[in-house]
C-alpha cells in the first residue's frame, strides 16, 4: 500500500501545471501515475514537425521558463516570439521532472502505469497492481482527453490500397506523389498544409478537404512582451468595442474581422468553426496559396479513385496519398465541479488557456478551505468548438476575471505567475507609454458595455 496527500493521474501539461504548484506552495506529497514513459502527456506521440501556436514563455509550469523569449528571425514565425518544438516540450518537462520534481523527495513518479479507478493502477511492464491511500485529493488530470494523429481513428471507412496516413508519416515519404489530399481544416491540418509547401510541393498539387472553415487568432495579438503590449490592448480594446457596437451576432463576427481580432483563410467563406487556434499572417498568406479546397461535408469513404462526402462525391486521380488531420485535439469532455469532495478534477478555467487554469486551480487548492468558494473561483470555460463558442469562451473567462479581481492576494498571486502572460505587463504600464494608456483606456471605456451585449448574445445562443 502506497500513501500520498495528492495522487494525481496524468503527467501531461495539466498535471504537470498542478503539481509544481503544490510543490512549491505546500509541503504535501505527491505520487503522479502516467500511461507514457516520460512526462509530457500527447506531446510523447506528436507529429515530429508541431511546435506550440502559442508563445512558449507562457507555457509549462509556473517556476521554471521553457525555451527562451526570443524572436524568430526565419520561418512563418519570423518576427515573432519562439514556438517549442514536440523536442523541446519533452525535454523540459522531462527537466523539471529529473531535476525538480523527484529530488524534492516528495514526489513519487510511476511511468508505463494505468489508472484502474479506486486509487488503483497498474504497470503495464511487470503486471503489478499498486493501491494507494490518498490522505487528500485525487487529481483527475486526463479528464480532457487528448487526441492526436497517430491514435486516432477516423470516423470514415478506408479501402484496402490507399495510400492513407497520419500527419506523422509525411516526413517517411519516400517517392514523390501524384498529389496529396489534406483532411482536416483545424490547426493539424493547417500545419500538413504549411509543411508540405515549405518543403517544396507545389500548391497545385495540394488538395484540402475542409468540412468546416474555421476562424484564427493573429498570432501577433498573443506575444506577452513589452514589444507586443501594444497590439494586445489594441486586440483586447477591439473586441469590445465590437461588442459594444455589434447589433446581431453576424455583424459582431463582422466586426472583430475587421479589426483584427479573428482571421479566416478564405474571405468568401464564412467560417462555422472556432477552436482558439492562432496563425501568423505570414502563415496565412501561404495557406491561400492552396486553391484546391474541397468543401463538401464531411468525410464517408475514401477509394483509390474517388472520395465520399455528406453532399455528393468527387473523382480524385489514383496515386494520391491521403492525410488524415481531422481528430480533434481535446475531447469536449462532460463539464464537471473542479472541486468535488476528495476528487479534483483540471478544466479550463480561462478560455484558451489550460496550464494556466490547471496552475491556477492547484493555487486555489492550496489557499482556501471552503469547496463552495473554490468552484466559485474555479468556473469551467468550456472548450469552444462552434464560431458562436467565441461569445460563451470570452463570457465565461471574464465572468471569473471578474471574481477573481475581488480577491486582491489571488489577483496579484495571478499577476505574478509566468503562465498568466499579460497581467504583471498590464499592471505595470507606466505614466510615460501615452499610447499604451490610450490603448487601456478604450479597454475601460468599452468593457462594461462591452459586457452587457455579451450576456444579451449568450441568452440569445442559449
Amino acid at each position: 500500500m502506497l500513501e500520498t496527500d495528492y495522487l494525481i493521474v496524468g503527467c501531461g501539461a495539466s498535471g504537470m501545471a498542478f503539481a509544481d504548484v503544490i510543490l512549491t506552495e505546500t509541503d504535501a506529497e505527491i505520487i503522479m501515475v502516467d500511461r507514457f514513459h516520460k512526462p509530457g502527456g500527447h506531446w510523447n506521440l506528436a507529429y515530429p514537425f508541431v511546435r506550440l501556436h502559442q508563445p512558449s514563455s507562457y507555457y509549462g509550469v509556473s517556476s521554471a521558463d521553457l525555451g527562451n523569449r526570443e524572436i524568430d528571425q526565419v520561418g512563418l514565425n519570423r518576427g515573432l516570439q519562439h514556438l517549442s518544438s514536440s523536442d523541446q516540450i519533452l525535454a523540459y518537462y522531462d527537466e523539471i521532472m529529473q531535476r525538480k520534481f523527484l529530488p524534492s523527495g516528495r514526489v513519487k513518479y510511476f511511468p508505463l502505469c494505468n489508472y484502474l479507478g479506486n486509487t488503483q493502477f497498474v504497470s503495464n511492464l511487470t503486471g503489478k497492481t499498486y493501491d494507494v491511500k490518498v490522505k487528500r485529493k485525487l487529481v483527475n488530470a486526463i479528464h480532457m482527453q487528448t487526441k492526436v494523429p497517430s491514435t486516432h481513428v477516423p470516423n470514415f471507412t478506408v479501402s484496402p490500397g490507399v495510400h492513407f496516413m497520419p500527419i506523422n508519416n509525411l516526413p517517411q515519404i519516400e517517392v514523390p506523389p501524384v498529389g496529396v489530399v489534406v483532411i482536416g481544416g483545424g490547426k493539424t491540418g493547417v500545419d500538413a498544409i504549411l509543411w508540405l509547401l515549405e518543403n517544396g510541393i507545389e500548391p497545385e498539387k495540394i488538395s484540402w478537404v475542409i468540412s468546416r472553415d474555421a476562424w484564427f487568432i493573429d498570432r501577433r495579438n498573443t506575444q506577452p512582451s513589452m514589444e507586443f503590449l501594444g497590439d494586445f490592448l489594441h486586440y483586447q480594446a477591439s473586441q469590445y468595442e465590437a461588442l459594444r457596437d455589434a447589433s446581431s451576432i453576424p455583424d459582431l463576427f463582422d466586426r472583430l474581422e475587421e479589426a483584427g481580432v479573428v482571421l479566416r483563410i478564405d474571405p468568401t467563406v464564412k467560417p462555422t468553426m472556432f477552436r482558439g487556434a492562432t496563425v501568423s499572417r505570414l502563415e496565412l498568406d501561404e495557406l491561400r496559396r492552396v486553391k484546391n479546397v474541397i468543401r463538401m461535408g464531411r468525410v464517408r469513404h475514401i477509394d483509390e479513385s474517388s472520395i465520399l462526402f455528406e453532399e455528393g462525391s468527387l473523382d480524385v486521380e489514383p496515386g494520391q496519398i491521403f492525410v488524415d488531420c481531422s481528430a480533434n485535439a481535446l475531447s469536449h469532455s462532460e463539464i464537471t465541479d473542479v472541486f468535488s469532495g476528495r476528487t479534483i478534477t483540471i478544466q479550463p478555467i480561462r478560455g484558451g488557456q489550460i496550464v494556466f487554469s490547471a496552475a491556477l486551480i492547484a493555487h486555489i487548492e492550496a489557499a482556501y478551505s471552503d469547496e463552495a468558494h473554490k468552484n466559485e473561483l474555479s468556473r469551467v470555460v468550456p472548450l469552444p468548438d462552434h464560431d458562436t463558442d467565441w461569445i460563451k469562451m470570452l463570457a465565461g473567462s471574464l465572468r471569473n476575471q471578474q471574481i477573481w479581481r475581488k480577491d486582491s492576494l489571488l489577483i496579484k498571486w495571478i499577476r505574478q505567475n509566468r503562465l498568466d502572460g499579460f497581467g504583471n505587463l498590464l499592471a505595470n504600464v507606466g505614466e510615460g507609454d501615452t499610447d499604451l494608456k490610450m490603448k487601456r483606456t478604450r479597454v475601460h471605456k468599452s468593457i462594461g458595455p462591452a459586457l452587457e451585449k455579451l450576456q444579451a448574445f449568450v441568452s440569445e445562443l442559449s
